[in-house]
């Protein structure tokens, strides 16, 4: 088998391996915009595919379990569109099935930009101002991103995006 010849002229040398790497990102280029078109096609899929709309906490009696012992659970990042607004699950009471309540890492009386920070161990936190708080005194999130609890825990995060 016989290799093509090499281009002699200073030009073709120059000019050849120039339009390869033209023609390589050409068809990179493509290829994602193929990908971007085919994800795009069914826009009621498209959130899910970018952002879940749900989040796995764990097991139900052992969260409910770690939260009698340590606290109420905080999320960072898990709603909006920058992830910008993270969450705290809380659980009370001995039923293991009743009692999840979900609520936004901020005071109800303040806006979200005052993040808190938890009392490691307890069910307080500590705002923006330096203030405690308890678990209860968190903004409450949109309707529907509540807990889904059967087996396991299961923040539903859709009325937040």
């Amino acid at each position: 088998m016989r290799w093509p010849r090499r281009p002699t002229s200073a030009l073709g040398r120059a000019v050849l391996p120039v339009a390869g790497g033209l023609a390589f990102f050409a068809l990179l280029g493509l290829a994602t915009w193929g990908i971007a078109a085919l994800l795009s096609r069914n826009p009621d899929q498209v959130n899910e595919r970018l952002a879940r709309t749900t989040f796995e906490v764990g097991n139900t009696q052992r969260m409910a379990e770690v939260i009698a012992e340590e606290g109420p659970l905080m999320f960072q990042g898990l709603i909006g569109d920058e992830a910008d607004n993270s969450v705290v699950l809380d659980h009370t009471g001995e039923v293991v099935s009743q009692g999840w309540v979900v609520y936004y890492a901020h005071p109800a009386d303040r806006p979200d930009t005052c993040k808190v920070t938890q009392v490691v161990g307890t069910r307080q936190f500590t705002d923006c101002e330096g203030r405690v708080i308890d678990v209860e005194q968190l903004a409450a999130p949109p309707l529907g991103v509540r807990p889904l609890v059967g087996d396991t825990v299961i923040l539903d995060l859709r009325a937040g995006q």
